[in-house]
C-alpha cells in the first residue's frame, strides 16, 4: 500500500509546474529539487559539456548549478522560465571556469619559469634560480596542509585531481576546492616574484 502512495506522490510531482516545484524546494522539500534535477539535468550537462569540453568538469558544474539553485534565491519565476535561468547560470559558470582555467595555466607557466629546470650558465644565474626555488618552497610551507598536499601531489608527482582524491580519501570536489584555494594563496604569496 505504501508503494502506491509513493508512486502517486512521484506522479503528482511530475505534473507540477516549475514554479510549484521551486516553491516546494524553497520550503525545504528535497524531492522537489530531485524532480527539477530530473527535468533539467541533461540540459545543464549538455550545455556545460559543450562549453567546457570535459565530461568531468561538466558533471561537476551540473552539480554546482543545482546546488546553487537549492541554496540561493536567485531564481525568480516571475522574471522568466526555470530552463532559461538554468541555461544562463550554466553558461555563465562555465565561462567563469574557462577563464579560471586560463588564469591558472598562465600562473603555472610563470611559476614553472621560476623553478630551475636546467643548470645555470654562470654563478649569478645559479644564485637567482636557487633564490626563486627557495621562495616557492617557502611559499608552499605557508599554505594550509591540505592545499599544500594537493599542489605537491599534482605538480611534483604528476597526479590528476581524481588520483589525488583517491590518495587523500577526500571527495573530488573538495580536492578541486583545495587546489583552487592553494593556487590562489600561492599566487598571492609569490606575487612579487611574478611581477
Amino acid at each position: 500500500m505504501e508503494l502506491n502512495a509513493v508512486d502517486e506522490d512521484i506522479n503528482r510531482r511530475l505534473a507540477w509546474s516549475d514554479t510549484e516545484l521551486v516553491v516546494a524546494m524553497r520550503a525545504g522539500d528535497a524531492e522537489a529539487l530531485a524532480t527539477i534535477y530530473d527535468r533539467y539535468a541533461s540540459l545543464v550537462f549538455r550545455l556545460a559539456l559543450k562549453v567546457l569540453t570535459n565530461t568531468e568538469e561538466a558533471a561537476d558544474l551540473t552539480q554546482d548549478v543545482f546546488l546553487n539553485l537549492w541554496q540561493s534565491l536567485a531564481y525568480q519565476p516571475e522574471r522568466g522560465s526555470l530552463s532559461s535561468f538554468l541555461t544562463t547560470l550554466t553558461r555563465s559558470r562555465a565561462i567563469d571556469r574557462l577563464r579560471s582555467r586560463s588564469s591558472k595555466q598562465r600562473f603555472l607557466q610563470r611559476w614553472s619559469q621560476l623553478m630551475p629546470t636546467q643548470s645555470a650558465s654562470n654563478p649569478f644565474e645559479a644564485a637567482s634560480l636557487e633564490q626563486r626555488a627557495e621562495s616557492v618552497r617557502a611559499a608552499l610551507t605557508q599554505l594550509p596542509d591540505k592545499q599544500r598536499q594537493v599542489l605537491e601531489l599534482a605538480y611534483y608527482q604528476g597526479l590528476s585531481q581524481s588520483e589525488i582524491a583517491a590518495h587523500l580519501e577526500a571527495p573530488l570536489g573538495t580536492v578541486k576546492s583545495w587546489s583552487r584555494q592553494g593556487l590562489l594563496n600561492l599566487r598571492h604569496q609569490l606575487q612579487t616574484l611574478l611581477e
